[in-house]
């Protein structure tokens, strides 16, 4: 080791050390445009000058070449120093007087402009580019030709390189941007493309796979490293300062014994690139519905700010296209959930930019789902538009970039409009990767290419141990697949409930911190939330804000104060700051709450000696229109809760011991089942029935349509519930009373005039719905108008009715959809679908009609719908404001209807 003072301050370093890497050492600065830790000195540019002091006087040198020595003293700031530097920014001025990072640089020595005659060349010939192609690429394409003021960095006779790679290394490292590749090859480098960003934003080959990753480590690419790719490189190597870079590490193999296994490896979207004629990857402003939703992220490509990629402008029209990928011959099903998407991605689009017009061409909106048809009425009430026509294609107006769709009216005519972008409403597909997966673990998948399933244990494969949840089983929102994730955990947990428990292992924590006594000290953590909170309140002066307020010794801002990292920072500067309060203001405590408690108690600090702001959902969400506002609330949250902070002490969690057993309240065949997989846990349950029989609706449906019995699987279920030594059933009873709390409750159970008290720590309400009884359409008055369940039970009975009919009319949404039920029944279609296919199947002369709004035959529903209409089902749209009418005549019921 070799021991030298640079400004006073003693160091050692290595033998073989630069004077530049002992002034790092110390943390002092010295500027250089030449020098990089990958490469061999070189001295080139000069301004790294400093003054070592000898015996016989001092003298200047370029640190960043020049060896420390020991006992060596050195001066980084004298004015010899400083006026040789201001001299050489002058003379970098001159040759480059554009460059960003000569002019910040200058800046700092008080440099504005030069004395000298400016040439405005950009190189500065520093010789980055030409060490970098040589010395890590192993390439040498580009180098320094002639002498003296001709001197200047080149290909070999001013022609394009043949052995240029394009790899990019020499733009990457020029400190002036001069590096044209166009200029060296006729390759042409190809950014590498985000992934997470879904391709509309470049990233490096060493990169976060995104902004909170668990962990939160930067990957190597391999198929983009040229280290991997050419065996040259290694750069990331020399500036790894904790020395992480392992080339040589391999993925590891671990085995897990496991007595069962959820499948749940999601879905991939349809390659919008399959359909040509709609202009994906020929025309910039036309996107995915992925790569939109990536626009309208806070951490998305923009920022959350909805830009053009073409030119990175505000649009003023957005088209969405649906069922790109889905309802087509080869894709007999629908998606599920491009409708609401579309419609939600329409809705935020507004919110950020408001005066934006969004339009959404789609065949059948499809909002099944609860809330749906309200979401839907709401964006209509916002100005989305919505034309029912399913544009063929997309055509590119080339002087502005635009897109022209030409569509057909509801009146018949025919319209061409402009949009500044397009969105591809893209539908599911099983993961590529499926079939792998299937055959690793001995399931069967279904025609489309997902898991193989059965109608009544829609998580259950055809392999016993192994379930099934999200979309891998079928195209489903998030409310469905997170409902099939608990249904596929429940499974497992009945299978395994005899090694319930024996593998758990208590996390261990830090001796809690004894605060009793002491003044506040408290910490305020204020999150940025990407665009969501930072987008519309001034972060920078909440926090300046909540430094006045008393008690607060420490306040910062952070970009996500929920990553990994920032918990780890939060952890550090609790203990750091003697800090014994904590307040982050950022996002809903109902998410986020228990994950920045645990965070107190990793540092030592007791749980509840944190406090939440919620400047997100109670702040900048509501008032976006308002920064001004937004910051001024904020401020308030904060300040109310710094004041709540200062008095909270520390508190003990208690035990208390939980009841085991469930009551479930409903027979049918949602109560049946959820009773059934509690009882196959182990767990008692008790099973309250108001009819004198279970079964519920169920009972009255007699065909579904996968070709199940729906009546010999309703007495399999009933016998196994009755059969089960966990189940206590209760027919013809009523629960009267519920008392207790969460874990142990009381329900009084009242059957034939007795009382029954039971016990139980959980409930589950499975009470059922009942069947709209019409007031309209003649329903009650001619016995010729039925419901759709009443035809279930003639067509299962083989009614005279049925048989003879020679024409029989549907109509849809009759009780649904209106002012006083807004929403859709969700079941209306699929009966209709399955009856009229029924109908056609026993008697193909009967004429069916089927008067609809939107046919709502989600998922793989529509493989039926588009069989029914094979099968010459005539299928009849009708609006709101125009429906249906029926007179009664003697011998037939007479239907009018505008199409």
């Amino acid at each position: 080791m070799i021991t030298l003072t640079i400004d006073n301050k003693k160091v050692e370093v290595e033998e073989g050390a630069t004077i530049l890497q002992a002034a790092e050492k110390l943390g002092i600065k010295i500027p250089t445009l030449c020098h990089h830790k990958s490469l061999m000195p070189y001295g080139a540019c000069r301004v790294c000058l400093v003054e070592i002091v000898g015996s016989r006087g001092s003298w200047i040198e370029a640190s960043c070449v020049y060896p420390a020595q020991e006992g060596m003293v050195v001066k980084t700031d004298t004015e010899r120093v400083l006026k040789t530097r201001r001299m050489m920014f002058e003379l970098l001025l001159a040759r480059s007087p554009d460059a960003p990072r000569i002019k910040g640089m200058a800046k700092e020595y008080g440099v504005e402009d030069t004395r000298f005659t400016k040439k405005n060349d950009d190189c500065i010939l520093c010789g980055l580019c030409v060490r970098v192609c040589e010395e890590r690429m192993g390439v040498g394409a580009v180098s320094f030709v002639n002498r003296g003021s001709e001197r200047k960095i080149a290909v070999p006779y001013d022609k394009h390189s043949p052995i240029c790679i394009a790899c990019g290394a020499c733009d990457v490292v020029c400190p002036t941007n001069a590096v044209d590749l166009s200029e060296v090859t006729l390759n042409k480098p190809r950014p590498i493309k985000s992934d997470y960003d879904m391709g509309l934003a470049k990233r490096a080959s060493i990169y976060i796979p995104f902004p909170q990753a668990i962990p939160k480590i930067a990957v190597i690419d391999r198929d983009r490293c040229m280290h991997y790719l050419k065996g040259v490189c290694g750069s990331c190597e020399n500036f790894c300062q904790a020395g992480a870079i392992n080339y040589e590490q391999e993925d590891e193999l671990c085995d897990v014994d496991v007595g069962a296994v959820v499948l749940s490896p999601g879905f991939e979207q349809f390659d919008p690139n399959l359909k040509k004629e709609l202009g994906y990857d020929r025309y910039p402003n036309v996107l995915s519905s992925l790569q939109f939703e990536r626009l309208l992220s806070a951490s998305g490509p923009y920022l959350g700010e909805i830009l053009r990629p073409s030119d990175e402008k505000h649009p003023k029209k957005v088209a969405w296209i649906q069922c790109v990928g889905s309802r087509e011959v080869d894709c007999n099903y629908c998606s599920s959930v491009c409708c609401m998407y579309a419609t939600k991605e329409a809705i935020i689009a507004k919110e950020h930019q408001g005066d934006l017009d969004c339009t959404i061409f789609f065949i059948d909106m499809r909002a099944f789902g609860k809330g749906f048809d309200a979401y839907y009425e709401r964006a209509k009430q916002l100005g989305v538009r919505y034309i029912r026509c399913r544009p063929s294609s997309v055509k590119e107006v080339a002087a502005t970039r635009d897109l022209k769709i030409t569509y057909q009216q509801d009146d018949g005519g025919i319209a061409t409009e402009e949009f500044s972008m397009v969105v591809l409403s893209t539908g599911l597909r099983p993961p590529s990767t499926v079939r792998e997966l299937a055959d690793k673990f001995g399931i069967e998948l279904n025609e489309h290419g997902f898991a193989q399933t059965q109608g009544f244990a829609p998580v259950e494969t055809t392999k016993a141990g192994v379930y099934v949840c999200g979309p891998f089983a079928g195209p489903k929102d998030i409310p469905e697949t997170v409902m099939e994730a608990s249904a596929g955990a429940g499974k497992a947990m009945a299978l395994l409930k005899e090694e319930r428990g024996t593998l758990i292992s208590h996390k261990e924590y830090p001796p809690e911190k004894d605060v009793s006594g002491q003044e506040p000290r408290i910490g305020v953590f204020i999150c940025h939330c990407g665009r969501n909170i930072g987008g519309y309140a001034d972060v920078p002066s909440i926090v300046e804000y909540a430094k006045t307020l008393p008690n607060v010794v420490y306040a910062e801002d952070n970009l996500y104060t929920c990553s990994t990292d920032t918990q780890e920072q939060i952890t550090r500067l609790i203990n750091e700051k003697d800090l014994n309060r904590v307040i982050v203001a950022s996002c809903s405590p109902r998410t986020h709450e228990p994950l920045f408690r645990n965070t107190c108690r990793e540092a030592g600090l007791n749980e509840y000696l944190f406090e939440m702001a919620n400047i997100r959902d109670q702040c900048t969400w509501v008032h976006m229109n308002d920064p001004k506002g937004a910051t001024h609330k904020a401020r308030d949250l904060v300040r109310m809760a710094v004041a709540k902070a200062r008095l909270l002490e520390p508190l003990c969690k208690g035990t208390l011991k939980v009841n085991n057993d469930a009551l479930v309240i409903g027979g049918g065949l949602a109560g049946m089942t959820a009773a059934l997989n509690l009882a196959d846990q182990g767990f008692k349950v008790s099973l309250v029935e108001k009819e004198r029989e279970l079964g519920g609706n169920f009972r009255h449906i007699h065909s579904l349509l996968g070709g199940e019995d729906p009546q010999q699987q309703l007495a399999a279920i009933v016998e196994r519930v009755n059969s089960h030594e966990n189940i206590d059933v209760y027919l013809g009873a009523q629960v009267s009373f519920v008392d207790g709390s969460v874990g142990n409750f009381n329900s009084t159970i009242r059957q034939d005039g007795k009382e029954t008290q039971v016990g139980h720590g959980a409930a589950i309400i499975a009470a059922g719905a009942r069947e709209y009884e019409p007031t309209e359409y003649l329903y009650g008055q001619d016995s010729r108008v039925i419901t759709q369940r009443r035809l279930d039970e003639w067509i299962a009975e083989d009614k005279d009715e049925v048989k003879n009919a020679k024409s029989v009319v549907m109509i849809q949404c009759v009780g649904s959809r209106e002012d006083e039920r807004p929403y859709c029944s969700r079941v209306c279609c699929s009966q209709a679908i399955k009856n009229s296919i029924a109908l056609k199947e026993a008697n193909p002369q009967t004429d069916v009609y089927v008067l609809y709004r939107d046919v709502r035959a989600y998922g793989f529903l529509e493989e039926h719908y588009r069989r029914a209409r094979e099968l010459g089902v005539r299928f009849i749209r009708f609006e709101k404001d125009n429906k249906p009418e029926i007179a009664a005549g003697e011998a037939r019921l007479e239907i009018t209807c505008f199409d």
